[in-house]
């Protein structure tokens, strides 16, 4: 059973799971850093980080959690005294690799300021940044290594009698960063963040992201989630979403399910399938929704399905579990379609 960690006013570990995005605007536009968080809170992000690369930038952290209302993180790299000032500026969280942080003196400190105040720690380990005492014992950025480099910062963190702790091992390599989540499972009780790093642009960045984060969270593994994606943090989110919801494990999303249309099919499925797409894109419903080419065999295949539509020649069908509810022209099908989810 997880440890569980209070992150503002969400729980890690209480069995749900929680999307995360990255602020990427320069940390000297202030307003832009809000004007993008608000716009992410908006898109779904459960948990929002933000860079403070410096004691100059710490007022961000005021300035963007007035206009937010989930957690925010505070990315924090080499100068301990950047993550106790934004601990004192109310930061939700800090990501913190407690090996560059400094001596064992300067982890105290801000493992005491974070005790005080409530505030739990990521470790964030990256196939990137690896100690290089590590690096010559295993030859590589490998999952043993990360494992290793988690498990001794852990240790840092306990011996400072502090344990509100969540941990992230990510790598560029997919199959690295399975086996390494799966390995760092097995041996501690603390939350984990999932990611792939350096995942890349969209098209590649989004396939990887769902091929290791779906193969966990499958698997039973991870409390938390972050896409990483060379583009809009937005699409972050988005596709964040879509993984929990193919991996089963969303909270109130719809789903949908289509044929790939063959030699039968006898409406324009794929434009249909797109309109349904956009049309429910601001519903809220834990429901999963069948948009078939066929109306002999389509209500049949998407038994499963909550609801569904299938199209046949000028005229469809809406259907619920598999059962026909009515016939309607081809080009009610949508309207027909989200006036009954509405009554779901």
């Amino acid at each position: 059973m997880k440890r569980k960690v209070k992150v503002g006013n969400i729980t890690l570990g209480d069995g749900n799971i929680y999307v995360q995005s990255m602020l990427n605007v320069p940390a000297v536009d202030v307003e832009g850093n809000v004007r993008q968080a608000v716009e992410l809170e908006k898109a779904g992000c459960d948990i929002l980080r933000v860079s403070v690369p410096s004691i100059d930038d710490v007022h961000l952290i005021s300035a963007i959690k007035s206009e937010i209302s989930i957690p925010l993180v505070a990315d924090i790299h080499f100068d301990h005294r950047i993550a106790i000032r934004c601990v004192e500026e109310g930061v939700d969280k800090l990501r913190i690799n407690p090996g560059n942080i400094g001596s064992h003196e300067k982890v105290r400190e801000v493992s005491d300021v974070c005790r005080r105040n409530s505030v739990p720690i990521r470790i964030g380990v990256n196939s990137g940044s690896l100690e290089k005492d590590l690096l010559e014992k295993y030859g590589s950025p490998c999952a043993d290594a990360l494992v290793e480099s988690a498990i001794r910062h852990v240790r840092l963190l306990e011996e400072q009698n502090f344990y509100d702790m969540v941990i992230s091992i990510k790598a560029s390599s997919v199959p690295t960063m399975i086996e390494a989540y799966r390995k760092l499972d097995k041996l501690c009780d603390y939350p984990l963040h999932l990611g792939v790093t350096e995942a890349g642009t969209e098209r590649m960045g989004v396939i990887k992201s769902a091929v290791g984060i779906g193969s966990l969270l499958c698997d039973g593994i991870g409390d938390t989630i972050r896409v990483s994606l060379t583009e809009d943090p937005v699409l972050e989110i988005k596709a964040a979403r879509d993984i929990l919801t193919a991996a089963g494990k969303s909270r109130n999303s719809v789903e949908i399910v289509s044929c790939p249309t063959c030699g039968r099919t006898q409406i324009d499925l794929i434009s249909l399938t797109h309109r349904v797409e956009a049309a429910i894109s601001g519903i809220h419903k834990n429901i999963k929704i069948a948009v078939m080419g066929c109306a002999v065999n389509g209500p049949g295949e998407a038994r499963e399905a909550d609801i569904g539509i299938a199209g046949g020649n000028g005229e469809g069908l809406i259907f619920k579990k598999g059962e026909i509810v009515r016939k309607v022209r081809e080009e009610e099908l949508l309207t027909a379609l989200l006036n009954e989810i509405k009554m779901m």
